[in-house]
């Protein structure tokens, strides 16, 4: 072809080793995949029932556009219950993953040039959904020493005049940073004297080990100014589902709606009916996983700090990767992560890949079985590193 057909902005990003990984693992059987942030636990059977049985009884069709009232309902039932926040059925939309999610989010309150503020390190997708929506990224450091903390008085060194938005993540991934109500506070103090936006990705609600989870929208003066982003992939490990929430100012709703009608039309019909067991029903379902997940973290952080030259914080602090310091190493992240891969069979993820911050630093994902986490600990302690 003598024409580029590939949009500039593709061109121009940056290809990470995290999308290498898959095609260098080829040829591996024995590998020990902690690259990937997808739970192994099956959803639990009466999740998946609920929304097979909805959809024998017809709910196969597209939804209202904001999504199923009772799903919506499930939401603002769940959100009083369990996290303590008054919320209204007008606030909130049912949508297509919490990536699609938070896209939606900068996509209907971005104009070109409008600034981002992003904890580094952080979820790399982020970066992408400002960008894509024409607004320009402006990564705030945060730091191992604070435990990843992303700090509100650093944040404010970076506020310009252009500053639109700030993305929250709690807990963080790929740190597992969980944000203090003090952390909050300060952050809502801040959005409010520049008359900032707030993202929140909460999508790892339970997943909270240091603190107990608190949602932004606890904070007074938070909801007026603040998008909510939550799923059913991480805390209902449902990934496949791709089924999110939002919770967010009226206006805000309405042009995440009129965007969303013209990308997906409405969320798929029968992971609503599951989110809708699920929020209503989940928690129990879900506690042994995540008491599981628990014990994963905090096993797997012991071990690690067991090994020459690599150190974690233990206990963890939530989620489950655990963001290791390689730089005793005298190893890159990416040198650290190929050779591992290559010698031990263990892929892990690079943590330059989620921000410069992240240089020296690899995660691993927490989501194989404790021996298999000991084995891949036991033979990244062999080569010796």
């Amino acid at each position: 072809m003598a024409r580029q057909y590939i949009a500039q902005r593709l061109l121009q990003e940056k290809d990470f080793l995290m999308s290498q990984l898959q095609d260098m693992m080829k040829g591996m059987d024995d590998v020990i995949d902690l690259s990937v942030g997808d739970p192994d636990f099956t959803t639990p059977a009466p999740i998946i029932e609920a929304g097979y049985r909805d959809a024998l009884a017809g709910c196969t069709h597209y939804t209202q556009h904001r999504g199923y009232p009772d799903v919506i309902q499930a939401v603002v039932d769940y959100y009083k219950r369990e996290l303590g926040v008054d919320i209204d059925e007008k606030n909130v939309l049912i949508t297509t993953s919490a990536d699609y999610a938070a896209f939606q989010a900068c996509f209907a309150t971005l104009d070109p040039g409008d600034e981002v503020l992003i904890p580094d390190p952080s979820f790399l997708c982020y970066r992408s959904q400002v960008e894509y929506s024409g607004g320009k990224v402006v990564m705030v450091p945060t730091y191992e020493e604070d435990g990843w903390r992303f700090k509100a008085e650093v944040a404010e060194r970076y506020v310009t005049p252009k500053t639109k938005a700030i993305f929250l993540s709690t807990p963080n991934n790929p740190t597992g940073a969980c944000m203090h109500r003090e952390d909050l506070e300060a952050m809502v103090k801040l959005a409010e004297k520049y008359d900032l936006l707030l993202y929140s990705d909460e999508i790892y609600t339970w997943y909270s080990y240091e603190v107990p989870f608190i949602s932004v929208l606890s904070i007074p003066g938070a909801a007026e100014r603040t998008i909510v982003i939550n799923s059913m992939s991480k805390n209902y490990v449902c990934t496949g589902a791709r089924l999110a929430w939002v919770i967010a100012p009226v206006p805000l709703i309405g042009a995440m709606v009129k965007e969303g009608m013209n990308m997906v039309y409405t969320a798929p019909s029968i992971s609503q009916r599951m989110a809708k067991f699920a929020l209503n029903e989940g928690k129990e379902l879900m506690a042994p996983i995540m008491a599981e997940f628990k014990e994963r973290m905090f096993r797997t952080a012991e071990r690690i700090n067991q090994i020459p030259h690599l150190k974690v914080q233990s206990p963890p602090p939530g989620t489950f990767y655990l963001f290791v310091n390689v730089k005793e190493t005298g190893l890159t992240d990416e040198e650290f992560v190929l050779k591992v891969l290559e010698k031990a069979h263990v892929a892990l993820v690079p943590g330059s890949n989620f921000g410069e911050q992240g240089a020296g630093y690899v995660r691993i994902c927490c989501t194989v079985g404790l021996p298999k986490l000991m084995e891949a600990m036991d033979r990244i302690e062999a080569l010796g590193l």
